[in-house]
């Protein structure tokens, strides 16, 4: 079948829209929202509050040793609103995952298959697709063989590997041709990594066919022996798939700020594994796309989705992989990310490289919002800023409030109630990272410890909403890896 791109001319793209005022927008929206919540939690545990007789204490003995206990706990009408919410909740929640769902049957995307082909049919299933892998590298000298080397183990090899060298002044080339693959050098980029992609994707995009996906990974990450072998079947099984995102774990080493993260990292890949498979985020670290999906992001900038016409990646976007990501969820685009497609990726060795990267992140995210607005697309991604900024206020309140009675009282008092709901919180955070080996499951039994990082956590999404809103300057940010060229 012939492939033919179509030029027939697009709507002329609208005005372009101030990304530091849609900013701004997101952040008044996610604290309004927050303030409201919590103004209605408020009111409802202070009428509750009213009029309520105190519990006496009573003394239990175990042996010689006493206890004093308090039969305190919260009113029958409390519990039942707080189960009422979470059913809410979970309710609200598959409503997303309908919306989603319906996004898949989209005028736009039938409008951009329109313009791609004439007279083409689309490719039948089982048809092999050819896989070419795209790795971009910012001097990478360091981890780049190792890369590369779990590449050479894929139980399916790759068609052709190219290594996007990103203004690089170490040995990066010359490893990527010493190990029998292509080095494709930026030239004049300024827009790191997006800026890089998009180089060698308008060389590759125009000679592609329908058989034709691309797999991008980071030069840090190596894939699971697996990876292509499964994420190429999907995409043969399925020619309505437009991309298969990988789960990623986090790599050995680091001590205890290495152990948070990929603490963090196997609860995410659980919760893909319970919503089987469905993409929250089709991650950087490595997702293989038709290359169909690709030219139709690249067709719809300027006019369905911000970003410049012509390019895949939005290079105003500081995170490339969310941005994509919801440009393709708001063309219609299906996704999935099997457990079989696993990575395991860098992590960050110190606390100062950590906020940077997290920095990097949720500002990413929040800035993507204002750029797409409230769409059936951004839904769910609404819910998960308003859902962090809840969360902030509510366990930071907690926190203190803790802190507050430890403070105010001369015993230790036990309340079996809430004894018994911090079991069951306890017991989650143990199960959730179970898969991670002892290690995991000894640093969430500690419970303590994996709070102090998620109020770690929350102090960056909070400082990310207070720089958007002075309009303060994003900086991107770059780990040097030990044995890398400086």
């Amino acid at each position: 079948m012939s492939h033919r791109f179509v030029t027939t001319p697009l709507p002329q793209p609208p005005p372009v829209r101030s990304t530091a005022f849609y900013g701004r927008i997101v952040v008044l929206v996610v604290i309004a929202a927050v303030m409201t919540v919590g103004a209605c939690a408020y009111a409802i545990g202070v009428a509750f509050s009213l009029d309520r007789e105190p519990v006496p204490l009573q003394e239990w003995f175990i042996g010689s040793w006493g206890l004093v206990v308090s039969g305190e706990r919260p009113p029958q009408q409390l519990v039942m609103i707080a189960l009422l919410g979470i059913a809410i909740i979970g309710l609200t929640a598959v409503l997303f995952e309908a919306i989603t769902s319906l996004m898949t049957i989209s005028p736009r995307r039938l409008y951009l298959e329109s313009l791609r082909y004439a007279g083409a049919v689309a490719p039948a299933p089982g048809r092999r697709v050819r896989v070419t892998v795209i790795v971009p590298a910012h001097n990478e000298e360091a981890a780049l063989p190792i890369t590369l080397g779990a590449l050479g183990e894929q139980t399916r090899l790759p068609d052709r590997v190219i290594v996007v060298a990103d203004n690089c002044t170490d040995r990066t080339v010359a490893i990527a041709r010493e190990m029998g693959h292509e080095a494709f050098e930026t030239v004049d980029n300024t827009h790191k990594k997006g800026g890089a992609l998009n180089q060698v994707l308008g060389m590759l995009l125009p000679l592609s066919g329908p058989d034709d996906v691309i797999l991008v990974m980071d030069a840090d990450t190596s894939l699971g022996p697996r990876f292509i072998e499964v994420a190429a079947q999907h995409l043969e099984d399925d020619p309505e798939l437009a991309a298969v995102g990988g789960v990623f774990y986090g790599e050995p080493g680091s001590g205890l700020i290495g152990q948070f993260q990929r603490n963090e990292y196997t609860r995410y890949s659980l919760q893909i594994r319970q919503r089987r498979g469905r993409v929250f985020v089709l991650t950087g670290t490595a997702t293989m796309f038709r290359a169909e999906a690709l030219l139709d992001v690249a067709a719809a900038r300027g006019v369905f989705i911000p970003g410049e016409p012509g390019k895949v990646y939005d290079t105003a976007a500081l995170t490339e992989d969310n941005e994509l990501t919801l440009a393709l969820k708001s063309l219609g685009a299906t996704m999935m990310s099997p457990a079989e497609c696993y990575v395991v990726t860098e992590i960050m060795p110190t606390w100062r490289n950590l906020w940077k990267q997290r920095q990097r992140w949720q500002r990413g995210a929040l800035e993507n919002l204002g750029a797409y607005g409230f769409t059936a697309a951004t839904i769910r991604y609404w819910g998960q800023q308003l859902g962090i900024g809840y969360g902030t206020v509510a366990l930071n309140s907690a926190l203190l409030l803790m802190l507050i009675t430890f403070l105010a009282i001369d015993m230790w008092i036990w309340f079996p109630f809430w004894t018994a709901v911090g079991a069951v919180f306890l017991l989650e955070r143990v199960l959730t990272v179970w898969k991670g080996g002892w290690r995991a499951r000894l640093l969430a039994a500690t419970l303590v410890l994996e709070l102090a990082y998620d109020v770690y956590l929350q102090a960056v999404f909070v400082n990310s909403l207070w720089n958007i809103s002075l309009g303060r300057e994003a900086h991107w940010g770059h780990v040097t890896r030990q044995g890398a060229s400086t």
